[in-house]
């Protein structure tokens, strides 16, 4: 009788104790927890990140093809344009920006757009002629698009869209509104249309490696 208690005591005990007897069970820490979490985080591959603005090919304003990615290397300031808006006036500072920071591997690209109340009207010949004319644009600037809305360019859905850029949410709010884009095609930061072209943010930024 002494035997069989203990051979059952033995069989109870060994269950309790990680690697022996037949009731082995897996002992979770919140280490082991926490470690296997993050394996699983690295294992998630996301499609977010894999598109840059290098990816695009978009139209300059003479109806040209514009790969995007011959700007690999360079700083981009993107920007939506009008040519009858209170901002416009801003087309002055995003060429002496432009001017000043070119040879810097820096570049303005404008983007003509009439989504709002019908501040740019005209078609790509007027609206050249009215940069030129009036602000000496030698920046690239590109065929009218649509920023905005059901007929949104691609290239603005990149822009504007977390699942497309990986970064954020922010939609064009109106004219003359800056998106920044590092030497690898990736969004960097978003700013309203007031923020001056020449601000010191935007002049930092060019000019920090």
């Amino acid at each position: 009788m002494k035997l069989y208690y203990g051979i059952i005591l033995f069989i109870s005990f060994s269950m309790f104790i990680p690697g022996q007897g037949v009731g082995q069970q897996k002992i979770n820490s919140p280490e082991r927890n926490e470690g296997q979490k993050n394996a699983n985080m690295k294992t998630m591959v996301s499609p977010i990140g894999n598109k840059t603005l290098h990816n695009f090919v978009v139209k300059d304003i003479n109806g040209k093809s514009f790969n995007m990615g011959s700007l690999k290397g360079k700083k981009v300031l993107i920007v939506n344009v009008a040519s009858r808006c209170g901002f416009t006036p801003q087309y002055e500072d995003l060429q002496t920006l432009y001017e000043r920071y070119k040879a810097r591997n820096f570049v303005v690209i404008g983007f003509p757009a009439n989504n709002f109340k019908n501040q740019e009207p005209g078609t790509n010949r007027e609206i050249k002629e009215f940069c030129t004319a009036n602000y000496g644009v030698t920046f690239p600037m590109m065929d009218k698009i649509s920023v905005r809305g059901e007929d949104q360019a691609p290239l603005y859905k990149w822009l504007t869209q977390k699942n497309e850029n990986g970064v954020m949410d922010q939609e064009v709010t109106w004219n003359f509104q800056k998106y920044l884009v590092d030497e690898q095609g990736r969004l960097v930061d978003v700013l309203m249309p007031r923020e001056s072209p020449l601000s010191d943010k935007i002049v930092q930024w060019i000019t920090t490696n």
